[in-house]
């Protein structure tokens, strides 16, 4: 079993920055990939971005060019610097760790998720 600890969230002012982290721990040998998805009151859940254990990057394009992945393969642990946040971007951030490429991120673990909250 896996368990993703998340951190970083909170409220901040249209145009500021927060930086989320997530930790892997647990039944661990490697981690394939791990990223961040965000779920809005009544919408969706959707991906941010994701980063694989080579440092592959796969981003939203409302975010590509803007923020920057990145992982810590000793620590198990994937952060994500967010700038420039406007209310839009208010949702729960999600953490999720794919063991393997064979499994699908829909399927992998879960992190509790953290809020991001961003007022107009």
């Amino acid at each position: 079993q896996v368990q993703l600890v998340e951190s970083g969230g909170g409220l901040v002012q249209p145009g500021g920055s927060l930086r989320l982290s997530c930790a892997a721990s647990g039944s661990i040998f490697s981690i394939y990939a791990m990223g961040w998805y965000r779920q809005a009151p009544g919408k969706q859940r959707w991906l941010v971005a994701t980063i694989t254990s080579s440092g592959t990057t796969n981003y939203a394009d409302s975010v590509k060019g803007r923020y920057t992945i990145s992982r810590d393969n000793a620590k198990n642990t994937v952060y994500l610097p967010m700038n420039s946040l406007k209310p839009e971007y208010t949702a729960v951030y999600y953490c999720n760790a794919r063991p393997t490429q064979q499994v699908p991120a829909a399927q992998a673990y879960w992190g509790q998720g953290t809020q991001v909250t961003v007022p107009s």
